[in-house]
């Protein structure tokens, strides 16, 4: 199965797995696959239905690993009745949308990492969905407890990806998913507070796929308007659907503390110290995040981890 193929040649350095991987819920994750080419492969579900797509980079022969500002091309092909959706979405899913210009650093290991990593863009996938439900399942546990909920969730009501994706799944339909019964719900893990939000977003799914093309704070309202949405899920949500350079994750386990020790060497911060020091890259916030997390910084542990639940024994 051939399927088709488009080639688009970016005007911008792209490093392509770095772009790609927040869209990767876990290293065994069914609907994203990294080959041993170098090529990612991804099953989603498009408005025009299920479809595959590989993406590769063929670097030109000055641009060493990556693909410099005009040197090499992405190769992409795609299998299923949304294949024509995912190729024409190519250039704003690896980052042709995303302006980093805007965001000027003084001197320093943040502006080093802005210049060493500068092919890593922010990526725009269109489909809200698709990255609101598996944030849902996030919502304050562990991510192991939440990768695994997504697998096994994807195994037992998922489709087989089209094309020649052996193994991968294609996430269930909105429908589907508001009708997973809540036994099944327990068995992947998954507790009725989480449960219940995800059939109520499934069951508003088009009113919240209308956000993919909303400005920064209306598409913020739509989403956390339905119950159990707050703004850590439709940050991160809006982060992967919208490219959206400033969704901030308030709430995070982690990220204050990232952002303070990356920002102003504080071992510990809360959400409102982690805003106040973003404050002034307002526009760019979550892309300076991500900066900070390129740096290789990690503030230093204190107390006990999270721990994990297994709400299948209870």
């Amino acid at each position: 199965m051939p399927g088709i193929v488009r080639r688009w040649r970016p005007d911008f350095p792209l490093d392509l797995p770095r772009t790609l991987l927040p869209l990767r819920r876990g290293p065994a994750d069914p609907s994203y696959r990294t080959s041993g080419d170098g090529a990612i492969w991804r099953a989603s579900r498009t408005p025009a239905g299920p479809g595959t797509l590989r993406v590769l980079a063929r670097p030109g022969s000055d641009s060493g690993s990556g693909l410099g500002s005009g040197s090499g091309e992405i190769e992409a092909q795609a299998w299923g009745p949304g294949a024509q959706w995912l190729l024409d979405r190519v250039p704003a899913l690896l980052g042709a949308d995303d302006d980093p210009s805007g965001l000027v650093l003084p001197p320093g290991p943040l502006r080093e990492a802005q210049r060493a990593h500068g092919g890593v863009r922010l990526c725009r996938t269109g489909l809200v969905l698709e990255s609101l439900l598996p944030a849902i399942l996030e919502q304050k546990v562990t991510t192991d407890e939440a990768y695994r909920a997504w697998r096994t969730l994807l195994r037992d009501f998922g489709t087989p990806a089209p094309g020649p994706a052996e193994g991968m799944r294609v996430a269930p339909s909105a429908r589907e998913w508001a009708l997973i019964p809540s036994w099944e719900w327990h068995r992947a893990g998954v507790d009725p507070k989480r449960s219940a939000t995800i059939v109520r977003a499934a069951r508003l799914a088009p009113r919240l796929e209308e956000a993919s093309a909303l400005p920064h704070e209306e598409a913020y309202a739509r989403l956390t308007t339905v119950p159990g949405i707050g703004v850590w899920t439709a940050a991160e949500t809006l982060q992967r659907s919208n490219g959206d350079p400033d969704a901030v994750s308030v709430g995070d386990y982690h990220l204050p503390n990232l952002v303070g020790w990356g920002l102003a060497g504080r071992p510990r911060s809360d959400d409102d110290q982690m805003l106040a020091l973003l404050a002034p890259y307002a526009g760019h916030r979550h892309r300076v995040c991500r900066l900070i997390a390129l740096t290789g910084a990690r503030a230093p542990r204190y107390g006990p981890r999270l721990a994990p639940n297994d709400h299948r024994h209870r």
